[in-house]
Formats: C-alpha cells, structure tokens, sequence
C-alpha cells in the first residue's frame, strides 16, 4: 500500500475510478499551503458508489462469510494499516493538525483498538437460543435471537480526528457483514482514501468498502439514497438534525454522534494544579476541536481567581506552532474559516460582558493559529457558555453549592461529556451521576480508555450509542427465529 497526499480517482467497487468532479486541494492548517489534492467527489461519483456497495451486500460474499472469516480480513486490514504507520501519522499531521503524540495516542492507538475490539466482539458470538421447551405432543422446540447485518451503511465523519472516527464506524459495520460508502470530510480526505488502498491490499471483497469525497451535497444525498439502510454521522448538532429528518423519508435508522459543551466541575476541596492540569489539557487539546471537551469550567467561588491565574500561566507557556515541530505543544485550527468562528466567539464573549483573562488573538504568520484563550464574567446563560464553539475558548463559571454545581453543569442543550475534581471522591461520585451527560470522568479519569465503554449523549449531544457492545449492536438488526427439535 502506498500512503499518498494526492489521488486521481475514488475507491469504489474495489478499485481506483474516475472522479467527474474538479481536483480540490488538500491545505495543511500549519502553513495554509496545499500538501496535494483529491477529486472533489459529485452526485454521480456517489451513485456508483452506492450501486456497488448495494451489489456487494445482495450478492457478494461479504455477509455470508463466517464472523471468523470476516475477522481474519479485518484484522488484516489493521496490519496493513499499522505496517505504514510513520507514513501514513506523518500525512496525519499535515492534514489535520494533530500533534505527533494525539496520533499515536487517539488516531493509532485508540483507532485501531475500537475497530479491533468490534471485530473480536462480533467474533465471539451475539446470537443465542432460549432454553429448549417440551410442548404438547412431546414436541422440542425454542427460539433462536440472531443478528443480522442491516445492509448498506452510510458513514459520514467530519475534520477534527479522521482516521480515528472512520475506523471507529468501519469496525463495527464490517465486522457485522455490512457494506460501506464512507463519505470523509472535504477538509480531511486523505485519511479517508488511505483505507480504500488498505482494504484492497488487506483482499476486502470488492464494493465492501468504498470511500467518495465531496461536498455537502454528497452527504445529503448518501443520507436520502432508498438503497442505504443505516446512517452513523458526526459533526454539528445542525447538521445531525437535518440528517435524521432526511433519513426518516425512508425510514432508516441513524446514530448521531453530536456536539459537546462539556462542564468541569472543580469542588472547594479541589487541588487548584490538578484541576487545572485537567482543564487546560482539554480545552486546548487539538485546538479545542473536540467534541467531548471540557469547555464550560464551573468552579467554586473561592478557587476562581487562584484558577484563574493557573490557566493563564498554563496559555502563557503553551508552544503555538508547526504540530511537526519538536516542543510544540498546540497546533493550527483545521481552516481560516474555523480561525474567524472562534475570533467572532471571543468578541461575542466580550459583547456578553465577559473578561478575556487570556488569548482572544490569533498568531500572527502562517497558519491557522490562534492563541488559548479564557473568558471570566459571564452568566451561564451568555452564548459562549451554551454554544459549542469548537476552538480553544473556556469559560469560566463560579458557583458557592454542590447543587449550584450541578444545575450550572445540566444547563446545556448538550450532554457528551463532563468531568469532576475533588478530593471527596465519594462526593465526586455522587455529583457525576446528577449529571446529565453520556460519560464523566472524576479526578482525571482512568489511566486508559475502556474500549468496552459505550459513547453515547443527551440531548442535543446525539442519538443512538458508539463503541462498545451497544455501538456494535447499532449496526445488526435482531431477529427471532422459532424452530421445533423434530
């Protein structure tokens, strides 16, 4: 396999075609310069690539294999993918942004082991038979709970963390004996075309993977498409809801992974370093463009200014540059675009009576580049503490009661994420279940993410779940089947 910054064509139906769309350019976010281009994928790109996946599904031999059968390929795939690692980590990190230890530690090792952990679950076996039952006559008989792949699905993943988001949905779909059209963001297409060079080298049967770039047109018309079964989308909360009222003209299911406004709560008897070692990572991690970021800062009265100085001494060190660099510590936001959005956020902030403790400026040079920046003053009703900004802006929000806490924290439209620090971990734990979101962690959190944990949210964070066992089954539809013995 060979891990390219330019393609000529898309992969669909198991080899290289064609796009009869123009060529767009691939922008590193570190310089503003082009590293290479893809075809900029078109309606009729994505019928052929529906078309083939609908025919690998209805007549291929993909959802018939046996589970083991399908994990030997897949875990194939894997090694393909792992056996360009340097490579394919270096196109990472000019295409996105991402600093070299984010993708070893979440595209690679996070990546890969989602996608590992669904094909082994689906190895193991999900379908069961209820206790046989003499019935009159002396008649044996049950019913078996099987599982069956649901048919074509649509994956369509957005900018901020690619190759992980697409092997997360790919594993759980292929493992199952589903086919796929992977629709990438047009910010971030590369690591969505590497898999089609993975898949053909790994011998995925043809049209079991098939990868076309595009617009947002393409994904509206992926999501509308009568022959594709399922849906699995992450992005906006916007765009989520317009693509569960386009699905449901046909009737298909959809999991929605959304957006995030994510509280900290940080206690009275809270460790001021800890806690904003804790903040500060999240909020500036990738450039704040993560989802499940801590992003709404609640902290008790008495420690606001101590941390207040703290994150302002942590944005003071942080190193802004090439994410390529040695030393550097925080990279580029993914375009000039998201650069405005999050500097119209800062002067929304201001306007809303807010204090910009600091930042609230990009850097200046190439790059899209802008400076870790916090925002004391406002109420938890102002816009840059309910809207998900997706850059690296916290707000910071006093309360004087655990129960003010809370109510603070579940004053949001979203629920994916949040977090607690306090010494009084029994007290942290109570707090973490008042919570209205789909995952906490308390203190920090384990010391390595549970593959086994579901991600799911409230609200208008998504619907549906993502990982785990509940992720995977997502993409099986159950089925009963009574049998008599003779």
């Amino acid at each position: 396999m060979e891990v390219r910054t330019s393609y000529d064509g898309l992969f669909v139906d198991g080899a290289w075609v064609p796009s009869t769309g123009p060529s767009a350019d691939v922008v590193n976010p570190a310089t503003g310069r082009a590293i290479g281009s893809v075809p900029e994928g078109t309606l009729a790109d994505l019928d052929g690539a529906v078309a083939a996946a609908r025919r690998a599904f209805d007549e291929g031999p993909w959802p018939r294999m046996t589970q083991a059968e399908r994990g030997r390929l897949l875990h194939g795939f894997i090694e393909v993918l792992d056996a360009h690692r340097a490579q394919l980590g270096a196109v990472i990190t000019a295409e996105s942004g991402a600093l070299p230890w984010l993708v070893d530690s979440t595209h690679f090792g996070l990546g890969f082991g989602r996608f590992s952990h669904a094909v082994d679950l689906a190895a193991g076996g999900l379908d069961s038979v209820t206790p046989l039952q003499v019935g009159a006559g002396s008649v044996l008989g049950g019913t078996a709970l099987v599982h069956e792949p649901l048919g074509v699905c649509g994956l369509i993943t957005p900018f901020n963390f690619p190759l992980f988001l697409n092997l997360s949905k790919l594993g759980p779909a292929l493992a199952l004996g589903n086919t796929v059209v992977l629709k990438p963001s047009p910010l971030t297409p590369l690591e969505g075309l590497v898999l089609g060079a993975a898949a053909a080298e790994a011998g995925l049967p043809p049209g079991v993977l098939n990868v076309v770039t595009g617009a947002a047109e393409v994904g509206d018309r992926l999501v509308a498409d009568p022959r594709v079964d399922m849906i699995s989308f992450t992005g906006s909360d916007r765009t989520g809801s317009a693509v569960m009222r386009t699905a449901a003209d046909s009737l298909k299911p959809v999991v929605l992974e959304l957006g995030g406004k994510s509280a900290l709560v940080v206690r009275e008897d809270a460790e001021v370093a800890r806690a904003a070692d804790i903040a500060f990572g999240s909020f500036t991690l990738h450039a704040g463009q993560g989802c499940v970021l801590l992003t709404r800062h609640v902290v008790h009265r008495s420690l606001v200014d101590d941390f207040l100085d703290a994150l302002a001494t942590r944005a003071e060190a942080a190193v802004i540059g090439d994410p390529a660099a040695p030393g550097t510590t925080m990279g580029p936001l993914v375009s000039e675009a998201q650069r405005q959005r999050v500097a119209s956020y800062v002067e929304i902030g201001a306007g809303e009576g807010g204090e910009v403790v600091c930042g609230g400026k990009p850097v200046e040079g190439d790059g899209f580049f802008y400076r870790p920046t916090v925002i004391h003053g406002v109420t938890p009703k102002a816009r840059v503490a309910q809207e998900e900004i997706f850059g690296p802006v916290a707000v910071v929000l006093p309360f004087d009661t655990d129960d003010e806490a809370v109510a603070i924290a579940n004053d949001s439209r979203f629920g994916l994420s949040g977090a607690v620090v306090s010494a009084d971990t029994g007290r942290a734990w109570e707090i973490a279940r008042r919570l209205r979101t789909g995952s906490v962690r308390i203190n920090g959190g384990g010391t390595a993410p549970d593959l086994a944990a579901p991600v799911t949210g409230w609200g208008a964070s998504g619907v549906g779940t993502e990982h785990g066992l509940a992720g995977l089954l997502e993409f099986a539809q159950p089925k009963s089947i009574a049998f008599r013995a003779g």
